[in-house]
């Protein structure tokens, strides 16, 4: 079985290298899966790229700006029948890659998302960063039932095949729940599990303001056009 990680970049030199060396490549080829690292370099104007590839990777360019875009190139360039994702800023533990993937297999899961809340050491997220998670989280649950407590983890698990059967649209940071939302809502098996949220290394790219504010509308948009069809559906039984 092959896995493929996934890592968006973008001027990330202060630290992707500590996260490439902190997959456990050997352990993973010891418990019979084969490993590609992708990272998709988003029109870094560092050396990102090059340490990237120094350190083993397989870099894959996506020059046109986004989260969403980035995860979408490299997904498109991933040859695994798993997929790992995070962040190239040392803030996701890849070095549980292996147990992660287990468990995923373990509990005949499909997706399987992170919790970054649940032991969250004081001092390494913003107070409005977490209360503006806890809230995008509350209204996910509420129009979608998912079983996520943590709608912007940036660190998933899960079967390829998941991918290629659902369609994330975002081409920025609300692509963190859309692909949950997408995941859960299409019927695949998602579970949550919690992990430690480390201290970032390098210059954060999250714009706190315009980045919660696109979370926030693509996530209202989802909710109430899925109330909409719900109730136009309800109405057609009448006619």
């Amino acid at each position: 079985m092959k896995i493929s990680i996934v890592i968006p970049a973008l001027n990330e030199e202060a630290g992707i290298e500590a996260v490439l060396k902190q997959i456990p490549r050997e352990k993973l080829h010891e418990a019979g899966y084969e490993t590609e690292v992708i990272v998709v370099d988003n029109g870094s104007e560092d050396r990102t790229a090059e340490i990237a590839r120094a350190n083993g990777a397989t870099v894959i360019s996506q020059c046109e700006r986004g989260y969403g875009n980035a995860y979408k190139e490299g997904f498109k360039n991933a040859t695994g029948d798993i997929v790992v994702t995070g962040d190239a800023d040392m803030t996701y533990p890849f070095d549980r890659t292996l147990e992660l993937v287990e468990y995923l297999l373990g509990n005949d899961l499909e997706f399987l998302s992170t919790n970054r809340l649940e032991k969250l050491n004081p001092g390494l997220m913003a107070h409005i960063h977490a209360l503006g998670t806890f809230v995008l989280t509350k209204i996910m649950n509420a129009f979608f039932s998912c079983p996520f407590r943590d709608s912007q983890s940036g660190m998933w698990i899960f079967k390829r095949y998941v991918w290629e059967a659902i369609s994330v649209e975002s081409p920025g940071m609300p692509f963190s729940q859309e692909i949950k939302i997408e995941a859960f809502t299409n019927g695949f098996r998602c579970a949550e599990v919690p992990i430690e949220y480390r201290q970032r290394v390098g210059e954060s790219k999250l714009d706190t303001l315009y980045d919660g504010w696109d979370v926030f509308k693509q996530l209202m948009h989802r909710g109430l056009n899925k109330r909409k069809k719900k109730l136009s559906n309800f109405k057609n039984l009448f006619l």
